[in-house]
């Protein structure tokens, strides 16, 4: 599947190196999780650990619904998918499931795995850690938002810029005037495509004024 090995860089060097896809789109993909609701938590994990990266989706996708189908699943479904971060490894894998687990189940538990993610050498990770806030930003907590953000400036990788990025937006949606405090006093040391992110729904006088905030040198 040329195409998608391409958007998700597949290639030598590439985030998503050596990941293998077989062409089933995401609807499907949903379909046959629908079908196969209720697969015991192991055949679950099974599933996740395939090469192939449209079953590990599968996989993920019952998670989700397990994890959802009633209190007596989350901490065992939490557990699991933190055990399994090796396996969640491409950002749309991620962005389907961590907010829905880590951040469902810390929504009323202290925030601290986060902040371990965030410190992980796996972009994967750290991914997880700032995009599971979106939980936390859907029932209007948005302080570890803007703290993870402000933790992960100096991330070196395009796809924790643009997570950043897209979750501080989102805060702002609850809050525009935190999220112009914030790039105010952060935009020199942001990156661009997080910045862009960040202040792509605000109005344009004041993304323009943003945006011309000198950069920090070094």
């Amino acid at each position: 599947m040329p195409d998608l090995q391409r958007f998700f860089r597949t290639g030598p060097g590439g985030y998503g190196e050596g990941d293998v896809f077989i062409g089933v789109r995401v609807p499907a993909c949903r379909r046959i999780a629908r079908r196969h609701r209720g697969l015991p938590l192991a055949d679950c994990l099974r599933l996740l650990r395939s090469e192939v990266h449209e079953e590990r989706l599968v996989a993920l996708v019952l998670l989700v619904d397990r994890f959802e189908s009633g209190p007596e699943h989350r901490r065992e479904v939490y557990d699991a998918y933190l055990a399994s971060t090796s396996c969640i490894d491409n950002w749309d894998l991620v962005d389907v499931s961590c907010p829905r687990i880590v951040g469902a189940y810390l929504l009323d538990r202290q925030r601290d795995p986060l902040y371990r993610l965030a410190g992980s050498g796996s972009v994967w990770e750290r991914r997880i850690a700032i995009v599971s806030t979106q939980a936390l930003i859907r029932a209007g907590e948005l302080d570890d938002t803007f703290a993870l953000s402000e933790r992960l400036l100096g991330d070196s990788h395009d796809l924790i810029h643009k997570a950043c990025g897209w979750m501080l937006r989102e805060a702002g949606k609850r809050d525009p005037d935190r999220l112009v405090r914030f790039v105010t006093e952060h935009a020199p040391a942001m990156p661009r495509t997080m910045l862009r992110y960040a202040i792509e729904r605000l109005d344009l006088p004041t993304r323009e004024r943003l945006m011309a905030i000198p950069r920090r040198r070094g």
